[in-house]
């Protein structure tokens, strides 16, 4: 039996603009028509969204846990709950994110993921892992575990490759002893190497660019800036951020980790099409704030949640965040004086194109899955939708 969505009376954001009292009909979780045109459909489920508008759903690229739960405590009900917390959010697909850690913990989560996206009918679609770490400075590790950092091993990365076609993207320090290797065999097996926790100068990053890193983590976070060495001064990795035209950048829009000024700097040089909005939430997102932890419950690192912000019990670091998607978008509408539909492309469609999968999701658009969102004038979300399956709505309905 063909299943049939309508939604009726909406403000649909799409990539040329907003449709006001705007229609879009959905058949077996693919979009089929979006205009303005009521079209009856006989056993369509209507919704009336009265107003609200209709967006893509959100994509986070960057995620550690949320309700509760992180992706390295090992069983596929921490994923699931992730999946479900943080599609009350807004957010339709999710890249699972990883910490350093040994090398069984890695190939251990990776065996989780691929048991857990089998049960998953009720939350965000996880996408595929992202492996952060262990391969990062030391010097700019923030929360990372200590323990756990050191110098890219081929032999190991290419067996925990080899395990699991679930990995999406690396994030590593390019400035490393045999990371640029690491980028072209990561590139080669269709694995996106990203930038991150690192101390690399501008000519390091550029190689590094040349040979596949083409996206920063969580920009302005873990990484250099303008430094001396030896008197002279170098381009950091945040510099080269800029420099490269074509890099793509992380945000994490909390409100916490960047200030408004520099979000305003971030986009006015960048621009919605090279920065991806991501939570790089922790456990504690979606959870009364008090003591957490980040990473394994039984390996990770303490961690205290005041006033919104995670930080290590010394607070010398942030530790993760406890952001939602509906935050990111509300933030850097507020913060950054960033329009509406350049705040959704940068959680939506930018995410989507550099992961490679646009041509199937990131926006409202004939043939594209129906991962829609429905929220009001303050980003509070109404409903979430997932392949044209309701999987959250404020009213249970």
């Amino acid at each position: 039996m063909d299943r049939f969505l309508k939604i009726v009376n909406a403000k649909v954001i799409t990539s040329q603009g907003i449709v006001n009292e705007g229609v879009v009909t959905v058949k077996n979780g693919l979009i089929e028509s979006v205009g303005n045109k009521n079209i009856d459909i006989e056993g369509a489920v209507e919704i009336d969204a009265a107003g609200l508008y209709l967006s893509p759903g959100f994509i986070d690229l960057h995620i550690h846990g949320g309700g509760g739960a992180d992706f390295m405590d090992g069983t596929a009900e921490a994923f699931l709950t992730i999946a479900q917390t943080h599609a009350r959010y807004g957010t339709t697909a999710m890249y699972p994110t990883t910490l350093t850690s040994e090398k069984k913990d890695l190939l251990e989560t990776l065996q989780v993921f691929e048991r857990a996206n089998k049960r998953n009918d009720n939350g965000a679609q996880l996408m595929g892992m992202h492996l952060e770490g262990p391969y990062f400075s030391m010097s700019q590790r923030g929360a990372q575990d200590p323990r756990y950092i050191r110098n890219p091993d081929p032999a190991e990365y290419k067996e925990v490759v080899a395990a699991s076609a679930s990995i999406k993207r690396w994030s590593s320090a390019p400035e490393l002893e045999g990371a640029v290797e690491m980028g072209r065999f990561l590139r080669s097996r269709g694995i996106l190497p990203a930038i991150a926790h690192t101390d690399a100068i501008y000519e390091e990053v550029a190689e590094a660019f040349e040979n596949g890193y083409t996206l920063a983590t969580h920009f302005y976070s873990g990484m250099s800036g303008v430094m001396r060495r030896n008197g002279y001064r170098y381009a950091g990795v945040i510099e080269s951020g800029y420099l490269i035209n074509e890099m793509d950048v992380e945000v994490i829009a909390d409100g916490v980790h960047l200030p408004a000024p520099l979000l305003k700097l971030i986009y006015k040089i960048k621009g919605a099409d090279h920065i991806a909005l991501i939570t790089d939430a922790m456990r504690a997102a979606g959870m009364p704030e008090g003591d957490s932890i980040l990473g394994g419950m039984e390996t990770g690192l303490k961690v205290v949640v005041d006033k919104g912000v995670a930080w290590l019990p010394d607070r010398s670091s942030f530790a993760g965040s406890v952001a939602t998607a509906d935050r990111l978008v509300r933030n850097i509408i507020n913060l950054a004086e960033v329009s509406l539909t350049d705040a959704v492309k940068m959680i939506s469609l930018t995410p989507a194109r550099i992961m490679g999968i646009d041509s199937h999701k990131g926006s409202i658009a004939v043939g594209k899955d129906a991962d829609l969102v429905l929220f009001d004038e303050d980003i509070q979300i109404r409903k979430t939708i997932v392949k044209g399956n309701i999987v959250y709505s404020s009213d249970n309905r």
